[in-house]
């Protein structure tokens, strides 16, 4: 199960469009996004996942983002992983139903971890850890980062855990061009409703200078884009991230193709747009009545 940050709800929609046609996979492994997805399916947690995420809304996001600029990353991910540990509790990799693992990228030296075994959510926390988004995760002694950077379809990891047949899901085909560009003033609506005297903000600016009060707007527009023309920092950094995906994506796949590759097409879908899951899932079902007749062949041949 391949990164994509938001996008990566479509994972849910292709388990489920799967299981409908009576197919059970033995072995998960995922990519940021595809980690948090791929755990809930092997945890037994699918159904609690799908309805969080069907429920979100813009403000539950902002809610949920525990913002930091003082730490390797806009925002920690600890409010994130509590509500989570809330949630689920403390699960072991190793104890999971279903043979699970992770990928993740180490900082200092650019290797691909896979993180087979040890406490499930910490694990999930380092495979999801965006670089300039989320702060970098310490973990084993090593600090880790999303595991996009090196395999955002992690068919090889799969491969290696015993997989004779692989279905994959890479979810930045199509993505090469586009950015996370919501409609500005929507989302900057969105935002500034959301915003008050106790709001995120604050808790940014108080790490720096409370003179830093008065430029919230300027702070908005810096993030978003001041206008169509002129894209934002989350613009630059999803298009920068979706243009390297892509490229390591296909050098990846050359070498170690899987036996089916799952694509949906969710280029409509901004990098935080988390909650358009209904979109994201919908699209995950049809990608793969798309391809129904090659996975038709590909279990007549099992």
């Amino acid at each position: 199960m391949g990164s994509g940050s938001a996008r990566g709800w479509a994972h849910i929609g292709v388990i489920r469009a799967l299981e409908e046609m009576g197919v059970y996979p033995e072995i998960i492994t995922g990519c940021s996004i595809g980690s948090v997805v791929g755990a809930a399916y092997a945890s037994d947690h699918l159904d609690m996942l799908e309805s969080w995420a069907t429920e979100l809304t813009w403000q539950d996001i902002l809610a949920y983002m525990d913002f930091s600029l003082l730490e390797g990353g806009f925002i920690r991910g600890d409010k994130l992983m509590a509500f989570a540990r809330q949630h689920v509790g403390e699960l072991n990799i190793q104890s999971l139903p279903l043979t699970f693992a992770a990928v993740a990228t180490e900082l200092s030296s650019g290797r691909e971890i896979w993180l087979r075994e040890g406490n499930l959510l910490d694990s999930l926390h380092a495979s999801i850890a965006l670089p300039g988004l989320f702060a970098p995760v310490k973990l084993d002694g090593r600090w880790l980062v999303d595991g996009g950077l090196v395999d955002p379809v992690p068919i090889s990891l799969c491969r290696a855990m015993g997989a004779d047949v692989v279905i994959a899901v890479n979810l930045n085909g199509d993505l090469v061009g586009k950015h996370l560009k919501r409609k500005d003033q929507e989302m900057r609506k969105q935002i500034n409703n959301t915003i008050s005297d106790e709001d995120v903000w604050d808790r940014i600016t108080n790490q720096i200078s409370s003179s830093f009060s008065e430029k919230k707007e300027a702070l908005l527009s810096s993030l978003l884009g001041q206008n169509k023309d002129v894209p934002g920092m989350f613009d630059v950094l999803a298009s920068s991230i979706n243009i390297m995906q892509d490229k390591i994506t296909r050098s990846r796949m050359a070498g170690d193709p899987a036996e089916v590759m799952l694509t949906p097409r969710l280029s409509s879908l901004g990098l935080m747009e988390f909650d358009q899951a209904d979109i994201a899932i919908e699209e995950g079902r049809a990608c793969v009545e798309n391809m129904r007749p090659a996975l038709d062949q590909m279990l007549s041949e099992l």
